[in-house]
């Protein structure tokens, strides 16, 4: 039986209607389209908050024209497998449905961290609010969806994929999707303080920790890095990500926005005791 995964997060983190997501895309994409790279780094919640910053990244790899895109998710729910793959049928969204590339797909499970688990994708969020706007810029576009948790095989995940990418005959592409520092009381972390000077340090330090081990293409740091200082809840999608980089030779990262739900909550006049960090950049052949 045809596997389709239905959406989940529909009018939570994102419009549950065709025609209201199509016009909310509209509003969060970039007026400038960004440097086209294969790989790219987007956040994962809700759109109201970081949709813009997606946009940017997805953008990015829009622009590079891919066949396929493997999305590596952040695993926020119970996985125990190294990596988990969806690798047959098709997700749906507001938009339609988009087809797992099965053929890419396969190759990818030949790696030994690689598990088929289509089960840890149903109430994982972090993939699925990506799609519309992926399916928005390219239409025809395939995918391949792989949770990634944190663990000491990501990097080695990202490496063998990049590796497929490379050798294969369609233009393969890739999305680490995280977001950075959670930060405040709701989330039980505040090391600097209560409030504004807390947020502050969470944005200014403690994210910027993690981003430049994505500068400096330190894959297999980053999740010894957020194990240490709560900074991405992404690291294992973000790992894989750079070594795919590393093994297609894309090992330029640009950065495209750095921000945080406490800046756009304050655009409403709002004072907010909480916030989560928001990145995305995109990665670039050397000059």
């Amino acid at each position: 039986m045809r596997a389709v995964r239905s959406p989940a997060f529909a009018g939570q983190f994102y419009p549950a209607g065709g025609d209201i997501c199509r016009r909310m895309i509209a509003e969060l994409l970039p007026p400038d389209t960004p440097p086209a790279g294969p790989g790219a780094i987007v956040p994962h919640a809700g759109w109201v908050y970081s949709g813009e910053t997606a946009a940017l990244g997805i953008s990015a790899v829009g622009a590079w024209h891919p066949d396929v895109i493997v999305v590596f998710g952040a695993a926020h729910g119970h996985d125990r497998n190294a990596a988990s793959l969806f690798g047959s049928g098709a997700w749906r969204t507001a938009l339609g449905e988009v087809e797992v590339d099965e053929q890419v797909a396969t190759e990818l499970s030949r790696c030994a961290h690689i598990t088929a688990c289509e089960d840890v994708h149903f109430g994982e969020h972090s993939i699925e609010v990506q799609l519309p706007i992926i399916q928005y810029l390219m239409p025809a576009v395939r995918i391949v969806p792989i949770s990634v948790p944190p663990g000491p095989h990501a990097a080695a995940v990202g490496q063998f994929c990049g590796r497929v990418a490379k050798e294969s005959a369609v233009r393969v592409a890739f999305l680490g999707s995280t977001d950075l520092t959670h930060y405040g009381p709701v989330f039980w972390f505040e090391p600097h303080g209560h409030g504004e000077a807390g947020i502050r340090w969470a944005k200014e330090v403690n994210d910027r920790r993690f981003v430049g081990l994505i500068q400096s293409c330190a894959a297999e740091a980053v999740v010894a890095e957020a194990a240490t200082h709560h900074n991405a809840c992404g690291a294992g999608a973000v790992a894989a990500t750079m070594a795919a980089m590393r093994e297609l030779g894309a090992t330029r990262y640009v950065e495209l926005r750095h921000t945080c739900s406490a800046e756009v909550m304050r655009l409403g006049e709002r004072d907010p005791l909480n916030s989560v960090g928001y990145e995305a950049g995109v990665f670039l052949y050397p000059e």
